[in-house]
């Protein structure tokens, strides 16, 4: 699997950055590449310094993309870190042959196989924001070169009670069983946006950062396949949290959040055999970026990035 850089403009950084703190200064470097999976060419980010001593893969949730991690990636890289972050197919700058036929268990196959191409003698740390903390999860448990685990949510779809928060309405939240075959056959390839289905009016706390998520064409005003949703819901963890032992789990929850509320998640994480921290981000809402939980999310990692290289 070969790694090419790309000279195309890296996407504008108006869109994200005057909602968030401000980044370090100087500005870290960034840099793009494509990398081909498949019928996707797949557009990486690079944010930081190549040598550093700590990798992290940082991924994104739905309605995500690189552009609007860009900010994490630069504050993590402050703490000393390479940071690389993936466009997932469906968002950002991959593209994918054919866009319809794009499912959940693609994601997830599409990070294992680049956390073990990426592979070096360097502690990783793997970062999901909202449902790419369980996709960081199952990268996690399937490879097993992850040093660290670093979540703002964990969302197991097998629980009602999350599947109750994911959708804009709790009754489209609960269908399950029998009732996902709807969103099977032909219909499957059918691309619908995700406001349709996801309750993104909850994505973020202050109107200008929801609308500037909601915009994004790449992002969370852009489509998605119904057999993705599908896929999605009927998905399962690759090892079960009391089967979870070799890597440090860091939850840093956003204290705020009117998505996905603690409690959800705090039914996985609880089970978890893994040495394991929480963390509750005050005033964050469901993309953390109020004060002061930005700085004890950053504070929190800070502490795992020491234990990792002392």
């Amino acid at each position: 699997m070969e790694f090419h850089p790309v000279t195309s403009p890296i996407p504008t950084p108006e869109r994200y950055e005057p909602h968030l703190p401000p980044v370090p200064q100087p500005r870290p470097q960034r840099t793009t590449s494509t990398w081909s999976w498949g019928s996707a060419v797949v557009h990486l980010e690079r944010v930081g310094d190549p040598q550093a001593a700590v990798r992290m893969l940082l991924v994104h949730g739905a309605g995500g993309n690189a552009a609007a991690m860009w900010p994490y990636a630069a504050h993590l890289a402050g703490l000393g870190a390479h940071v690389t972050v993936a466009d997932l197919p469906g968002y950002g700058a991959t593209t994918v042959a054919e866009p319809g036929t794009v499912r959940y268990e693609h994601w997830r196959a599409l990070l294992i196989d680049l956390v073990e191409a990426e592979h070096d003698e360097r502690p990783l740390i793997l970062v999901g924001a909202s449902m790419g903390g369980m996709l960081a999860y199952d990268v996690a448990a399937a490879t097993g070169k992850a040093a660290g685990l670093v979540v703002t949510c964990l969302l197991d779809v097998r629980d009602s009670a999350v599947r109750a928060r994911l959708s804009w309405h709790p009754v489209l939240g609960r269908v399950a069983g029998p009732d996902l075959r709807l969103l099977a056959g032909p219909a499957a390839d059918l691309r619908v946006p995700i406001r349709w289905i996801a309750d993104m009016r909850h994505i973020a706390n202050t109107p200008a950062l929801v609308s500037a998520v909601l915009t994004d064409r790449t992002g969370g005003g852009g489509r998605v396949p119904l057999g993705w949703m599908r896929s999605y819901l009927d998905s399962a963890p690759v090892t079960e949290p009391e089967d979870f032992t070799g890597t440090p789990v860091l939850m840093v929850h956003p204290g705020n959040d009117r998505w996905t509320p603690l409690k959800i998640s705090r039914a996985f994480f609880d089970r978890i055999a893994a040495p394991k921290r929480l963390v509750v981000l005050h005033g964050c809402g469901h993309f953390p970026a109020e004060q002061p939980g930005f700085a004890q999310m950053l504070t929190a990692v800070t502490g795992m990035v020491a234990e990792l290289t002392a």
